[in-house]
């Protein structure tokens, strides 16, 4: 059993930037509790925890229709899209390139100031996809190139990231709705991703409405572990089925190993499999912003962090301080 007491204090000692965690085990809370100031409402930007997020509206939206397979070319669905001369490999990229993170980019680092500064990011990282090396099989992690997966649910749904996300998955979960948030300028782009303070029940998004794929999410530790006991119980809540288990089979499956950059993890559609043998998974975001889920022992865990670069043990934390001893 964990001691609340104890548990605290070395959250606060150890693990400083946490603002609250919420834990889950056999459909009970077993912790819920918050720092820094923090309330248990108040919502964090959740870094590339939006990734996994992204992840299952693209399920959903597999199963409504709008997307027929991820197998698809990305450029199908932008018939308008228009290809520069000579370019062959954007022709050859599929939404599963994208959801793998093995697509091929023009880019060494990626062009925040190039992408972020047009009003539709989804052309924008268009522009950047595909290269003269073709399409390696390479794990190239990418925040700005999914933008363009959120971009065909637009497209397709005739609706923003954030009401598509409302309607289809966090108002079946009893999440309030996101709104969209569209930055005014640069320096209003780096307060956000940088400020500490709560950030209200905002998506991040471009000047079309369609949310960043790859970060800009906003959530509490409380609606993160709703999404993690959804995935817990293969994509159904509160007997409502809101995501396919046959979508959260496939996306958490191991679709390649990441190397040591990486601490070895494993991927797979935008979900990193924390251990293949345990079937562990996790939703995970910079500044140690983390949804976990442990099938085998029936437990969701999310821990919620104001920014602060480089946190690479919340995994770790996780598994030591909260499961084994629970």
């Amino acid at each position: 059993m964990i001691n609340e007491s104890e548990f605290y204090a070395y959250v606060a000692e150890h693990q400083p930037n946490i603002c609250q965690v919420t834990v889950m085990q056999h459909g009970e809370t077993v912790i819920n509790d918050t720092w820094n100031g923090y309330n248990r409402d108040d919502t964090v930007h959740t870094m590339s925890v939006t990734k996994s997020v992204v992840s299952l509206l693209v399920g959903i939206a597999i199963e409504r229709g709008l997307i027929g397979s991820v197998d698809d070319c990305v450029l199908e669905y932008f018939p308008d899209y228009k290809i520069k001369r000579g370019e062959k490999t954007i022709q050859k990229v599929t939404l599963k390139h994208l959801l793998t993170m093995t697509a091929p980019y023009k880019y060494r680092a990626e062009p925040w100031s190039r992408i972020c500064v047009q009003e539709d990011w989804s052309i924008a990282a268009l522009d950047f996809l595909g290269g003269r090396r073709g399409l390696t099989g390479a794990f190239q992690y990418s925040t700005l190139g999914i933008h363009i997966l959120t971009g065909i649910i637009a497209a397709r749904s005739k609706m923003t990231t954030a009401a598509f996300a409302n309607q289809y998955l966090f108002e079946p979960l009893a999440i309030a709705p996101r709104e969209i948030y569209v930055a005014p300028d640069a320096e209003a782009h780096k307060a956000f991703t940088v400020g500490r303070e709560p950030k209200g029940n905002i998506w991040f998004s471009d000047g079309k409405g369609v949310g960043a794929a790859g970060y800009g999410l906003c959530l509490s530790a409380e609606e993160m572990a709703k999404i993690g006991l959804l995935c817990l119980n293969g994509g159904v809540f509160c007997n409502r089925r809101i995501v396919s288990e046959k979508w959260l089979e496939e996306s958490t499956a191991v679709r390649l190993c990441c190397g040591e950059k990486f601490r070895n993890m494993k991927y797979g559609y935008l979900w990193w499999i924390t251990d293949e043998k345990e079937g562990s998974y996790a939703a995970i975001g910079n500044s140690g912003n983390v949804i976990y889920i442990n099938p085998r022992k029936d437990l969701t865990a999310a821990v919620s962090g104001y920014f602060k670069p480089t946190v690479f043990d919340r995994i770790d934390f996780i598994r030591e301080q909260i499961e084994a001893r629970l």
